[in-house]
C-alpha cells in the first residue's frame, strides 16, 4: 500500500447539505406549535424575519454614542476573550474618543439631558482609561 493518502471527493455533497437542511427545517416546523391568528406576525423578508439573530437595536444618539465606545474600549485592550490579549491600538482608541469630542462639539445645545450625560459619561470615562494606559507605557 501506498503511505499517500486517498482523496475521495463525494460529486452530489450539495445535494445531500440541501436535503438534510431540509429535513431539520421539517423537524423543526412540526416541533414548533403553530401561533394564534391574532399574534402572527406580518411576513416579511431580510435579516429580520429570522428568529435565530440578535436583534439589532434601534438607531439612537446613545446606541452611535456607545458603538464608538466598545470601538475605543476595543483598541485599549479591554475588550476581547479571556486569554485573548486582544487588539491594542492608542492611535485607534485616540481616534475614537476624538470622534466622540467632535460629536460633542457639533451637538453643543442641541441634546436632551439624558444625551448629553450619556455622551458626557461615555467621554469621561474613556478619557480617563485612556490616560491610565497610556501612562502605564511611558513606565
Amino acid at each position: 500500500m501506498s503511505d499517500k493518502p486517498t482523496i475521495q471527493i463525494d460529486s452530489d455533497w450539495k445535494r445531500q447539505a440541501q436535503e438534510e437542511k431540509r429535513k431539520l427545517a421539517e423537524q423543526e416546523a412540526k416541533s414548533k406549535p403553530a401561533p394564534a391568528p391574532a399574534a402572527a406576525a406580518p411576513a416579511s423578508s431580510g435579516p429580520a424575519a429570522r428568529p435565530a439573530q440578535r436583534e439589532i437595536p434601534e438607531p439612537s444618539f446613545a446606541t452611535l454614542v456607545q458603538s464608538s465606545m466598545t470601538q475605543a474600549l476595543y483598541y485599549l485592550g479591554e475588550l476581547g476573550e479571556e486569554g485573548d490579549p486582544g487588539t491594542f491600538s492608542l492611535d485607534m482608541a485616540r481616534y475614537h474618543i476624538d470622534t466622540l469630542t467632535v460629536l460633542e462639539s457639533k451637538t453643543k445645545g442641541n441634546l436632551t439631558a439624558e444625551e448629553q450625560q450619556v455622551l458626557d459619561q461615555a467621554l469621561y470615562d474613556l478619557r480617563g482609561r485612556f490616560v491610565g494606559i497610556a501612562r502605564q507605557m511611558i513606565q
